[in-house]
């Protein structure tokens, strides 16, 4: 049997060789996790090339003023997306399954309201399939679109957001109508159908008074301007 001997250099040239793909490979998978997450960026505008723009609600409250928005989508024929959190839908549950009922989306808005970029990706997790379970249950449909609380959306809840199966949506548009105190009339039917309104805007309000009063106005500048009011999904 023939032994052979290689020279130090070449063994130590073996060895350097090894460790630099291992640490080539190191670099590669870490970017390739970069690179997901900078993947899960969130909706401010949809892509429709239509005359269509998305009217988007969040609710954690309103119980009281979301039926007479309701009514006023009806009268109007307008239909929007709101996303519930899981808390309001377990103490409001006929409300939720009459905003289903009526051809409104339902999207996911956390379960109790949270700050999401205070939390973990595993807490964020929790947060948004514990609402998930019961608006699934309320609807019959697992949501697919996510409101983060605040309009936070740091690593955490994106990425967690997004190993949930959810689009993350904000806004294009804001009303305003959660300042205190609360903004006129004009200002929140300006802000809606204002410079900024183009095709495939999504315009935030929610169930506030003086949003329920200003509605069909917001919703008859926006048609003056040739845009369909219509459902977050119908304008991505």
């Amino acid at each position: 049997m023939r032994v052979y001997f290689f020279p130090k250099w070449l063994i130590q040239a073996v060895v350097i060789f090894l460790c630099g793909l291992l640490a080539a490979g190191a670099v590669w998978l870490f970017l390739g996790g970069q690179e997901a997450s900078v993947m899960a960026e969130p909706v401010y505008q949809g892509t429709n090339t239509e005359q269509k723009v998305a009217l988007a609600v969040n609710v954690d409250w309103g119980e009281d003023i979301l039926p007479s928005m309701l009514d006023t989508l009806a009268k109007e024929r307008v239909t929007a997306t709101f996303f519930v959190t899981g808390r309001f839908a377990e103490k409001f549950p006929e409300l939720v399954e009459q905003i289903a009922a009526a051809g409104h989306e339902i999207g996911n808005h956390g379960y109790k309201h949270p700050h999401p970029d205070e939390l973990s990706v595993e807490q964020n997790q929790k947060d948004i399939t514990q609402a998930e379970r019961i608006l699934e249950k309320l609807t019959g449909t697992k949501p697919v679109l996510y409101a983060p609380p605040y309009g936070e959306h740091g690593k955490t809840c994106l990425t967690a957001a997004e190993q949930c199966g959810y689009t993350t949506i904000l806004w294009t548009l804001d009303t305003i109508d959660w300042e205190k105190p609360a903004p006129s009339h004009e200002t929140l039917v300006a802000r809606a159908s204002g410079d900024k309104l183009t095709s495939g805007a999504i315009i935030l309000m929610h169930p506030k008074e003086h949003t329920a009063e200003a509605l069909a106005d917001i919703i008859h500048a926006i048609q003056a301007k040739g845009y369909q009011c219509t459902k977050v999904s119908d304008v991505l």
